[in-house]
């Protein structure tokens, strides 16, 4: 079943309204671009994705990679797809001229790649994850290793992964087992099993460079013994050419609900001598490098997660506006036309649930990518400490959030498809199984619930919740000024005062009682979630209300804003006012969950 991708104009309206993408022209890094070279960039990438992406996104499903203890066999239209992904440059796009990259903006390269991921977002998965692990060793590697790997990984020669997770050790990576030992050359030979690594074999690249974690022998117990390796799958001449194979084995796949055509593996380091493996940066300071590259994982989890959401939505709204069936409840008489189901309130409801979700998502994580690009390209320090201090804050939302509503987006479609949703003639059944995982990989909630109930929040004393917060009330002052959504502004302020309200009283208590303050942390997350994303639809709406009471707007044009608007309007009416229940729960240190006891289930 053929359908577009994502909605065009609404990645126009994110990225030159909703954003100022246009603005960047201006900073010295992209003063030789345009918006026409952005906007040929973002075409590009939606035909790639059209034409060697979504070819076989159900096929991949289908037929997932196979590994029968001595060859691995996939689709070969993942290889072309690869192929197609590296030779337009999207491998090395971010990355300046003198690098052998396109000099484009991080929020550019993000919008590009929502659309490969809307397309086959297991496929995508290949790509995203060398893409991060490039740029992890471009941040912390050394020279030598710089020039040794990164000019294959960026022309596609080569993929990266990164290995976290072991057999026994999800998200505690603190009690990791693989070991590192030092070697006489300098180099270490790595010891040890990981479980889970996506992309950790293929057939479409010469050689995997495997970005590990392990423990140097004597190291210190917790996360301050952790190093990070690099470990190749082949080993590398000086020249680049391939040396041997090295100590890495493939020990099998795993099959998975979705995501099926990106290799799920269990990885064997060290069966024989122990696989060669280079340190980045200084011992004991693996996890500080991996964090760049799981943030920006975190965010891409996002991103795929809302793609999958707008994917979803686009299917039900096209079979809801061409799906006959029975009448309104005001017709009597049974011999008249059926209606075509959007004409029913419910199936609106649904549909306007899905867009309030999945076009909220995709703000949110092209926001989020807009404020890494500010990092490093903002004018001046004082605006990149600010970018850098939100983002810190408001990542575990960009993932956790998306991944939530996106897969109830998903959910949602399938019901208004019918039964039709629940066969795989229609992709949306894929898109929910493949919508799972993502609440789950880059850490789950609870993980990020904790993470920002524990840290994020009080962490520089702070700071980042205080500027977040203001960024949030300039956006209601001039909601205000506007008929229209000064009613949305209401509702946002009310929520930002709960917000902080909870959060002062539960900041209070942290260090007193850490273990039940932090128990119900995953509401927490949801309560802040809910209010960012208000956020982010109050300032759709504000743009939405600019143009339609300011500019003279065709046909088209006029109901893509009236639909903004009312989007907005249907998450501050009928999504956000969830929250009070829940901050209800959370000033009472409500004790329910927490007394429960492993006997009496």
């Amino acid at each position: 079943m053929n359908q577009k991708l994502l909605n065009l104009r609404d990645i126009e309206f994110l990225l030159y309204e909703f954003l100022d993408t246009e603005g960047l022209l201006h900073r010295p890094r992209y003063q030789e671009h345009s918006r026409e070279i952005f906007d040929a960039t973002l075409a590009t990438a939606c035909t790639i994705a059209e034409r060697y992406f979504a070819n076989h996104n159900s096929m991949g499903d289908a037929n997932e990679p196979s590994f029968d203890g001595q060859n691995l066999t996939m689709l070969p239209e993942t290889k072309e797809a690869w192929d197609a992904f590296a030779e337009a440059g999207f491998l090395a796009a971010h990355y300046d001229f003198e690098q052998g990259g396109m000099q484009l903006p991080e929020v550019i390269l993000r919008a590009c790649m929502a659309y490969f991921s809307a397309a086959n977002i297991a496929t995508t998965g290949y790509p995203f994850l060398s893409i991060g692990a490039a740029n992890l060793i471009n941040a912390f590697g050394s020279e030598q290793q710089k020039s040794l790997f990164l000019p294959p990984m960026q022309a596609g020669i080569y993929a990266g992964t990164m290995a976290l997770t072991e057999p026994g050790q999800g998200s505690a990576l603190a009690d990791i087992k693989t070991t590192a030992k030092l070697a006489e050359d300098g180099s270490y030979r790595l010891f040890g099993q990981k479980m889970f690594i996506s992309g950790g074999d293929q057939n479409i690249t010469e050689n995997i460079v495997h970005l590990v974690l392990a423990k140097i022998e004597g190291a210190p117990a917790g996360t301050k013994g952790i190093s990070l390796f690099i470990c190749p799958k082949y080993l590398v001449n000086d020249d680049r050419t391939l040396g041997q194979r090295n100590d890495v084995s493939l020990a099998g796949l795993l099959h998975k609900m979705g995501y099926r055509n990106t290799t799920s593996t269990v990885l064997n380091f060290g069966e024989k001598q122990g696989a060669v493996a280079y340190l980045i940066g200084e011992p004991h300071h693996g996890l500080f490098y991996m964090f760049q590259m799981m943030n920006e994982a975190r965010i891409g989890v996002g991103l795929g997660a809302a793609a999958l959401g707008y994917q979803g939505f686009n299917c039900s709204l096209n079979f809801a506006r061409e799906r006959p069936q029975g009448r309104l409840p005001s017709n009597k008489n049974p011999q008249s036309r059926q209606v075509n189901i959007i004409q029913h309130a419910d199936v609106r409801r649904m549909l306007l649930a899905q867009k309030a979700y999945s076009e909220g998502a995709l703000a949110m994580c092209l926001y989020a990518s807009s404020l890494f690009e500010d990092i490093h390209t903002a004018d001046n320090q004082q605006q990149r400490q600010r970018a850098g201090l939100i983002l810190d804050l408001i990542t575990p939302i960009v993932k956790s959030w998306t991944a939530k509503y996106c897969l109830k987006a998903n959910e949602l479609a399938i019901q208004v498809l019918g039964g039709s949703g629940y066969i795989r003639e229609y992709p949306v059944e894929q898109y929910y199984r493949d919508n799972r995982l993502n609440p789950i990989h880059e850490g789950t909630e609870a993980i990020h619930g904790l993470d920002l109930l524990g840290r994020k929040v009080i962490v520089n004393n702070g700071q980042g919740l205080t500027l977040l917060s203001n960024e949030i009330l300039t956006t209601i002052n001039k909601a205000n000024n506007l008929d229209q959504t000064a009613p949305l502004a209401f509702a946002l302020s009310k929520a930002l005062n709960a917000l902080n309200d909870v959060t002062s009283i539960l900041s209070a208590e942290l260090a007193e009682s850490p273990d039940l303050t932090l128990a119900n942390a995953t509401v927490y997350l949801d309560v802040f979630g809910c209010v960012v994303a208000s956020w982010i639809w109050l300032r759709q709406a504000l743009k939405a209300t600019e143009a339609l009471t300011t500019k003279t707007l065709h046909e088209n044009d006029h109901r893509f804003y009236r639909g903004k608007l009312q989007a907005a309007r249907y998450y501050m009416q009928w999504e956000l006012p969830k929250i009070y229940h829940q901050v209800a729960l959370l000033k009472g240190f409500n004790q329910i969950p927490y007394q429960m006891q492993d006997e009496w289930f």
